[in-house]
Order: structure tokens, then sequence, then C-alpha cells
């Protein structure tokens, strides 16, 4: 009875801890940061070579929606929040938002421990810094649900060096 009870015990543990791996911050395993991400890598303050003020606003828009910037280029994005209610600006593929808007819709309260991501209170501010090593198309959003349906998404266009 008692190696039973152990049994179930560190089966419960294994299947906690896998849990906590799955659920836990916003990494999730989309790859931000990796040197072959399709979306660029956290860059460094040292790097940046310019600044771009980007407002997220209650109107679910962000302004300016359409960026761009050049392959290799480090950008620091300083990030207002103008509204009343919380946003976020999330870099990614269109694909990997559209995901975790999903995760978004079940989890709201979820925060962000992720370079790519930024979530704002109502009048806040804060950045991030930014390399786009390689050319195409860098989506962003809020993903808060119901933002990004109502169109609080932009693009960051890279244009090859």
């Amino acid at each position: 009875m008692q190696r039973n009870l152990s049994l179930i015990a560190a089966c419960a543990l294994v299947a906690l801890s896998f849990n906590s791996f799955a659920g836990g911050n916003h990494a999730g395993g989309h790859g931000h940061g990796s040197a072959d991400s399709a979306i660029g890598e956290p860059g460094k303050a040292a790097k940046v070579s310019r600044t771009i003020n980007v407002e997220m606003a209650d109107t679910m828009r962000f302004t300016p929606a359409n960026i761009a910037v050049k392959q290799g280029e480090t950008v620091r994005f300083v990030i207002k929040n103008t509204g009343q209610v919380k946003h976020e600006f999330s870099l990614g593929t269109e694909a990997e938002l559209k995901e975790h808007y999903e995760v978004m819709k079940k989890f709201p309260d979820m925060e962000h421990e992720e370079p790519s991501k930024i979530s704002l209170a109502p009048g806040k501010q804060g950045e991030i810094i930014w390399q786009f090593t390689k050319a195409g198309d860098v989506n962003f959003a809020c993903l808060y649900p119901g933002h990004y349906d109502a169109g609080m998404k932009g693009q960051v266009k890279v244009s090859k060096k």
C-alpha cells in the first residue's frame, strides 16, 4: 500500500511539473530570441540605431500601424498605452500571434516575460529592443481578448540590407 501511494505521489509530481512548463509564462516554445527566429531576436541597447514611438489606444489601434526597418537593424520601441484599459504590444509571425491570441482568450490575465512582448496598464510606458535579423514581414498585435479581433494589429516591413 505504501509503495502504491509513493508511486501515485511521484506520478502526480511529474504531471504537475509538465503543467508548469506548459502554462507558466508566455514563453511557450515560440522560439523568440533564437538566431533562427522568423521575427529576429532581442536587441542590445548599445546597438540601437533608432527609436520608434508607438501608441496603443482604446480605439483598438496602434500608431503607427505600419513600420519600415532594414534587415539587421536594432530598434528601440517606446510603447505608450494612451487608453483607459490594459493593452499589449506583441511581436510575432501571424501564426504565432493567432495561436497566442487563442491562449489569451482562455487566460486573459496572463503576464508576459518575453523580450518580444510587453503589457501596459493605462497611461504606462515601456520599451522593447529588437533586432530584425531577416527580411520579410513581422507582425505585432494586442492579444487581449477582443482587441485583436477589433483590428489592434500592425506590421513591420523588414527590407533586405
